[in-house]
């Protein structure tokens, strides 16, 4: 993507009301004003509140709130320009229970508040395959301690990834630590009793994976 678009995304962004971009400084200092009030604030009700961290283009977000109108949805992204779609999308279709917020994922509990998510969506996170990529890794102990912070007690989370190592690693740790798996399934297309949120939409790159036979593995699961 050019310099020129990205720009004009940046710009465009400013302009929807669905879409927060604030300083690090600001979310650091706890100085972000939803935290806490997203429903009360923004949604304007008290439906599940439900994340997806590491966004991208916005397309998993926008499809689960135009599926589950009775739910909330936050899609989180260090990318702007990514989102931009997304945001669009949901402004054009008048989507109104969909944000977006460009922040840092390591950020989040300067975001919401102590039991004021229902439910994470993690979907085609970068596998971080390198050891020492490890602390990168988006369902490595660190981030899921960081993820019970926010989530209600009965809250839950939902990796979805093209990747047999992010799978296997995801499942091992849960498992190692005593965490609770719900749903695990290795092949959502192929293997019968899928959800109906995890195949009733695909992303652009999930799309392409599908071209390819790739096969699309999926958790869910809550942190003890």
């Amino acid at each position: 993507m050019g310099s020129k678009n990205k720009l004009k995304r940046f710009k465009e962004n400013e302009t929807f009301t669905n879409v927060f971009q604030p300083t690090r400084e600001e979310v650091v200092g706890n100085l972000f004003p939803l935290r806490g009030k997203w429903n009360s604030e923004f949604f304007k009700n008290e439906n599940p509140l439900v994340l997806e961290l590491g966004c991208g283009k916005g397309e998993y977000s926008v499809g689960l709130a135009e599926k589950y109108p009775n739910k909330n949805f936050v899609g989180i992204d260090i990318k702007g320009a990514r989102f931009w779609r997304g945001a669009k999308t949901a402004v054009e279709t008048g989507l109104h229970n969909v944000a977006f917020i460009r922040t840092q994922i390591e950020l989040i509990n300067h975001i919401f508040a102590e039991n004021e998510v229902d439910e994470i969506w993690i979907t085609f996170p970068d596998p971080q395959i390198k050891y020492k990529r490890t602390k990168h890794r988006m369902t490595n102990s660190e981030f899921l301690q960081l993820y019970k912070k926010i989530l209600k007690k009965e809250g839950v989370v939902n990796l979805k990834t093209d990747s047999e190592f992010m799978h296997g690693y995801t499942l091992g740790l849960l498992h190692g630590e005593g965490h609770e798996v719900l749903y695990a399934n290795h092949n959502v297309y192929v293997n019968e009793g899928s959800p109906e949120e995890v195949t009733a939409f695909q992303t652009f790159y999930e799309k392409q994976y599908l071209e390819i036979n790739k096969a699309i593995t999926y958790i869910r699961f809550k942190i003890k």
